[in-house]
């Protein structure tokens, strides 16, 4: 059975959190916001971050529940039953792509400080580009989008803490001018800024000990996100005029520009420029899953889980989302495209706080690592938040909302019900949990039996897998030792794990059956895995430290592994002897 190696620890969910949430929204919506609440706006992203919470307790507590890659869309499909997950499918798409449109209409006035440009040509063009680079399957890095993150948070940082000592106090008079109307229509606006804060819950099979590690990594991100956003906006209500702020496209460079100089302009320039490329090429990655999933659930036509054998990418999928976001940048104005993405994100957070309610009422079986608390207060406070903040953000937003719930309730009807009979219940997404108990499986401490670990990749061929095997098993068989015979796939960042994990492959029967063959001609007990990962050398590691394995054997092929170096760097192994490369 095919398996999902977990390397996530604390750090790495509160970097995905917070990376999902900072992006070019915090650049554009302070200024939008101000038009309709005022210097109340500060206000408004506090209650924003308060208003979030239910929603992520029960995000929190479902993903330890069901730690399955598809996070939101999984839960309500599977607790909800095919109707409502068919709307959460589209609502989350919608909203997320959206947040893409966001990100490059509310980032490119950045670029244009720079250049003498037009704004929707230039969006359009690193659209497009995005686009293509996510059909092309290119590998995104950890390691890069953390650099950019930090980057991110330095540059606002010091503009907040730079900026603080010059903030006039008249500017905060006459506070809720616009009244709390004002105040619900600004914090539905800019609910969206927090939309990130539950991404991480899509990889929850992929965390260690998710228990602890999501929910305080999903609460502390909104935390540290909360007190950031509501420093910088009062910054930036506080140290410029609000009619010239609440003009501009582009208000945190207006502000920087007043207190901080040039130098401080440049700062945030670069920061809304990396947001612009991280956010919007996070949400074409994110939001082109959720065809994927539902058509891999029979709620979207199957052409949408096709994955191409050229780039390894659901180039479908990708195209669909790719096309909506060039006709929203077209065609939709920026704070319409902020409204509608906030709504339907407030829409999909609403049918969480229910889900949670669904499971806990209707299975036993469903067994969370981690419980909300107040539950199930928690929960019914944020359904109702929920739907009042949708009330309250005008008629372009309730018409989003209502139009996909509809359109959504008639592509049920006329396409998912004829071809779907399941029902929403707890025990199917228990069921489903293919990868949790195989993981377990791994975790169990091993015995004292000496082990080599024989990493395959993808592709290679029998002759050379057979000698690898023969070589193990002399190493093993002195000792009365074992082998672990391990094929190690690698997906894009842009296919989800479960697309290699579902089904196993005719190249995975082949190679358990080959294995099979192998242990009776050489004599010894060799154990074979399949193990799926979007870093294989990672996946190596973190099965070696598992295992606690005595040897890794493996085929040194620059090409396959790269240099043999960074196994004995990562794993500490000091004895070379340890680390075979043939």
């Amino acid at each position: 059975m095919k398996e999902l190696e977990r390397d996530l620890g604390l750090f790495s969910v509160l970097a995905i959190s917070i990376g999902a949430m900072i992006g070019s929204g915090i650049f554009i919506l302070p200024a939008l916001a101000l038009k309709i609440a005022g210097p109340a706006v500060i206000l408004a992203y506090l209650l924003a971050g308060i208003l979030v919470i239910p929603a992520a307790l029960s995000k929190s507590e479902m993903a330890t529940a069901m730690p399955e890659a598809g996070g939101t869309y999984i839960y309500i499909e599977r607790g909800m039953g095919p109707l409502l997950g068919t709307v959460a499918g589209i609502g989350t798409w919608f909203s997320l792509s959206f947040k893409s449109a966001l990100a490059l209409v509310g980032g490119v006035p950045y670029l244009l400080l720079l250049f003498d440009l037009p704004l929707k040509p230039v969006a359009l063009g690193l659209a497009t580009l995005l686009i293509l680079v996510n059909i092309l399957g290119a590998k995104q890095t950890g390691r890069l989008q953390l650099g950019i993150v930090i980057i991110m948070l330095a540059a606002l940082g010091w503009f907040a803490a730079g900026s603080a000592p010059t903030v006039q106090s008249t500017n905060y008079a006459n506070f809720f001018a616009d009244g709390i109307g004002g105040l619900l229509a600004a914090t539905g606006l800019v609910f969206v800024s927090y939309a990130g804060v539950t991404k991480v819950a899509s990889v929850a099979e992929e965390v260690e000990d998710p228990g602890r590690n999501l929910p305080r990594g999903i609460l502390g991100s909104l935390a540290f996100t909360t007190v950031l956003y509501v420093a910088i906006v009062s910054v930036v209500v506080g140290v410029v005029d609000g009619d010239s702020v609440a003009g501009s496209l582009t208000p945190i460079a207006v502000a920087a520009e007043a207190t901080l100089g040039q130098f401080g302009v440049v700062a945030v320039i670069l920061a809304a420029i990396l947001a612009l490329v991280s956010t919007a090429n996070a949400g074409i990655l994110s939001s082109s899953r959720y065809p994927f999933a539902m058509s891999r659930d029979q709620l979207a036509p199957p052409t949408f889980s096709t994955v191409s054998e050229r780039f390894g990418t659901p180039v479908t999928a990708i195209t669909l989302t790719g096309a909506v976001l060039l006709l929203l940048i077209s065609f939709v104005d920026v704070l319409e495209i902020a409204k509608l993405a906030s709504a339907f994100q407030i829409l999909v957070f609403v049918l969480i706080n229910i889900t949670l309610i669904a499971f806990r009422e209707g299975s036993a079986a469903y067994e969370p690592e981690f419980t909300s608390p107040l539950y199930p207060w928690m929960q019914i406070f944020g359904a109702v938040t929920g739907v009042l903040l949708l009330t309250q953000m005008g008629l372009i937003a309730i018409l989003g909302a209502v139009g996909i719930v509809a359109g959504s309730v008639v592509w049920y009807l006329l396409y998912v019900s004829p071809r779907v009979d399941r029902e929403g219940a707890a025990t199917d997404a228990i069921r489903r949990e293919v990868g949790r108990n195989a993981i377990a499986d791994i975790n169990t401490s091993p015995d004292d039996t000496d082990e080599v670990l024989v990493a395959f990749p993808k592709q290679i061929d029998a002759d050379r897998e057979r000698s690898l095997v023969s070589l193990a098993a002399d190493i093993v068989r002195p000792d009365d030792g074992r082998v672990i015979a391990v094929r190690f796939e690698e997906v894009p960042d842009q296919a989800p794990l479960t697309d290699g994990l579902t089904d196993q492959s005719s190249a995975d029967r082949s190679f358990e059956t080959r294995i099979e063959g192998l242990e009776n001609a050489v004599g010894v007990d060799i154990e074979a895995d399949e193990i799926v990962s979007h870093d294989t050398k990672h996946a190596i590691i973190n099965f070696a430290d598992k295992r606690a394995v005595d040897t890794i054997l493996a085929e040194h092929e620059p090409f396959v592994f790269g240099h043999g170096s960074w196994v004995i760097r990562s794993t500490g192994l000091s004895d070379t002897h340890r680390v075979m490369w043939c």
